[in-house]
């Protein structure tokens, strides 16, 4: 038997020194160099910067050294700058609820200077000099310089040589370097950014010298730092919250672009997510995207978007975390919602309607109105695919609450006001009705019908060249989308959170589970949430709950999944997407199997109908797993297949 340890000697408990503090305090807020450059430019652009330039050695390890024209900083506050929580961008604690400002820490630059060899060159405006601060000295002498400030930090962790082993290459520290840059750049199209490496320009982004071009200015950043493609390949995002502050702002607005679903990419690297001009990295913001998506998008793979959110300061929280790219917001559930539903909204027009159309002119300014959105077509007299080629809701009625009786839409005969046609109808398309009603043939976004091949796809002919529709793939999302209004339609009216309650179905031996605090605390916290549902789930034991009811929908389940599942959503963002998920599966299975089938031939008459419908109908450029519905290929690309013209 081993013998017992001796104890442990007393320590007596003391201060620790200022440069020790300052040096554990940058093991937080400086992790490689891209870290100091992040802090940097969030000072720059504090300041008013107008250009930037970002110059490094040996990927930032060596230098780092960060050069603006903005305000500068006055000869009797240059060495304040360098003390630990000395900041001018707040004074009180109502400032700290209320942050505007990309820094307010305090702690950069001093956490900085104690693991680096650090030095500030500031004039500020109205001064005859500039001024040089040694950080390691605290020598200050006069120097020549225009208006602004220049930080340079030599030797990154030489004070700390541990924590420099643990760097990768010169080439890997670069590349996060100049991704930092990227993600202010995207933020500040006013602004010029130039990043220097070895004493060779790596990436330069000009600034728009007129505000007056806003929107103009956003879409050139976008295509300088993502590329062209992106642009091209995505759609215009703007949205905002019916509620509004007492100056008749709106609690959220989420705007900026959301690329196409063909545009996603195996890797969430071109995701890009700003509060209030602040990249974040927030799992309730992601999550909601990704939601967005989930109706549209293939497999695994990410979808790419750049969205600015815009909230008031009071309402999220930024001091999180010393680096402040993680936030906290008051309301985390009406922010999910308004960035699902921003996107969701971007992403519903179909985009056929673009195949005839001219590229949109870049708009001067942003503002209400004027956002560039494709023309809406109205579809075509449908034709009936027999009697399989759609199932009624009524089939189903079991599985959902009992429909409510709806006034007829006015001007409509109330057995033509409930057929999922008009049910298409009654959205955007319904706006354009008169004025597209008898379109020529040659502007149908899908073109006209030639003839069908091998029994699956749909050739037609648009004024671009020629369009392959898969026809199964297609006529699968239209009778996707016509039971999702028509169960829309029927369902009885929203709950007080917003969401139609669910029918429920009792268990007759409720099903009990195993719990955590944080399960146990959700369920008892959102209980009225939880019935509208469909779900009771109720406490059976201190760390035990019971499911007693689930959603009819879901009775022939795992009732335990799916309480854990809920409990989990609803603890992080937003329970009801869960049940929504399922339904919305469950309509999908059942328009797989009520679309037109491969080998079924149609007419040129029913190839044209189906054309008309998906111009109509909303997300109809994917089927409801995520694969495209059609194809474009110009009258250039075939010239290219024949070599015509060489």
């Amino acid at each position: 038997m081993n013998a017992a340890l001796p104890p442990s000697p007393r320590r007596p408990i003391r201060e620790l020194p200022d440069e020790l503090i300052s040096q554990i305090a940058a093991g937080e807020v400086v992790e490689r160099p891209a870290s100091v450059v992040r802090e940097l430019l969030d000072n720059a652009l504090d300041a008013g910067a107008t250009q930037i330039a970002v110059r490094l050695l040996a990927g930032g390890v060596r230098l780092i050294s960060v050069e603006d024209d903005g305000a500068g900083i006055l000869r009797d506050e240059l060495a304040i700058a360098l003390k630990r929580h000395a900041t001018s961008k707040i004074s009180s604690l109502i400032d700290l609820e209320s942050v505007g400002t990309m820094g307010f820490r305090g702690e950069a630059l001093a956490a900085i200077n104690s693991i680096a060899d650090c030095a500030i060159l500031s004039r500020a405006a109205g001064q005859s000099s500039a001024y040089l601060l040694d950080g390691r000295t605290g020598e200050l002498k006069p120097v020549a310089r225009s208006t602004g400030t220049t930080v340079e930090v030599k030797e990154l962790f030489f004070s700390t040589p541990a924590r420099r082993k643990f760097l990768k290459t010169d080439a890997t520290e670069l590349a996060h370097c100049v991704e930092a840059v990227r993600r202010h750049a995207l933020a500040r199209p006013d602004v010029g950014f130039a990043i220097w490496h070895e004493g060779k320009l790596v990436e330069q982004w000009r600034r728009c010298e007129s505000r007056a071009y806003a929107l103009a200015a956003l879409e050139q950043r976008l295509a300088d730092v993502l590329g062209r493609e992106f642009v091209e390949r995505s759609v215009w995002v703007d949205y905002q919250t019916s509620a509004s502050r007492p100056d008749h702002t709106p609690q959220v607005r989420v705007w900026g672009r959301a690329g196409i679903p063909d545009a996603a990419r195996s890797r969430a690297d071109q995701q890009f997510c700003y509060v209030n001009g602040r990249f974040v990295r927030d799992k309730v913001l992601t999550h909601a995207a990704r939601s967005a998506f989930e109706d549209v998008l293939h497999g695994q793979r990410q979808p790419v978007y750049v969205l600015y959110i815009e909230i008031d300061p009071a309402r999220v929280d930024v001091n999180v975390h010393p680096t402040k790219i993680e936030v906290r917001f008051r309301d985390s559930r009406e922010v999910h919602q308004a960035v699902r539903h921003a996107v969701e909204d971007a992403l519903a027009a179909p985009r056929a309607s673009a195949a005839t159309q001219v590229p949109l002119p870049i708009i001067p300014e942003i503002s209400e109105g004027n956002r560039p959105l494709a023309p809406v077509y109205r579809a075509q007299p449908a034709i009936n695919f027999g009697a399989n080629a759609e199932h009624r809701v009524s089939d189903f009625e079991a599985l959902w609450p009992a429909p409510v009786r709806t006034e007829p839409v006015e001007g409509l005969h109330a057995a033509e006001a409930s057929t999922p046609s008009t049910a298409l109808r009654t959205g955007s398309s319904a706006r354009t009705e008169k004025e597209n009603n008898d379109l020529p043939t040659g502007d149908w976004p899908l073109g006209r019908a030639l003839a069908q091949l091998q029994g699956i796809y749909i050739l037609a002919e648009n004024a671009q060249g020629l369009i392959i529709v898969d026809m199964h793939a297609a006529h699968e999302r239209i009778v996707y989308e016509r039971l999702k209004a028509q169960l829309e339609a029927s369902s009885g009216s929203a709950s007080a959170s917003g969401y139609a309650g669910l029918a429920s179905q009792p268990l007759l031996i409720p099903v009990t589970f195993a719990a955590t605090p944080q399960e146990v605390a959700t369920a008892e916290a959102c209980a009225d949430l939880l019935k509208t549902l469909g779900l009771e789930i109720s406490p059976f034991s201190p760390k035990t709950l019971a499911v007693r009811a689930v959603p009819s929908t879901l009775a022939q389940g795992d009732a335990t999944e799916l309480a854990r599942g809920v409990l989990a959503e609803l603890a992080q963002v937003d329970a009801s997407s869960v049940i929504q998920r399922a339904q919305n599966e469950l309509l999908s299975t059942m328009a797989c199997h009520g679309a037109v089938r491969a080998n079924r031939r149609l007419t040129l008459e029913e190839m044209n109908a189906l054309l008309r419908q998906m111009e109509a109908t909303e997300r109809s450029d994917q089927c409801n797993h995520g694969r495209p519905t059609w194809r474009q290929v110009t009258i250039k690309e075939l010239d290219a297949l024949f070599m015509r013209g060489r």
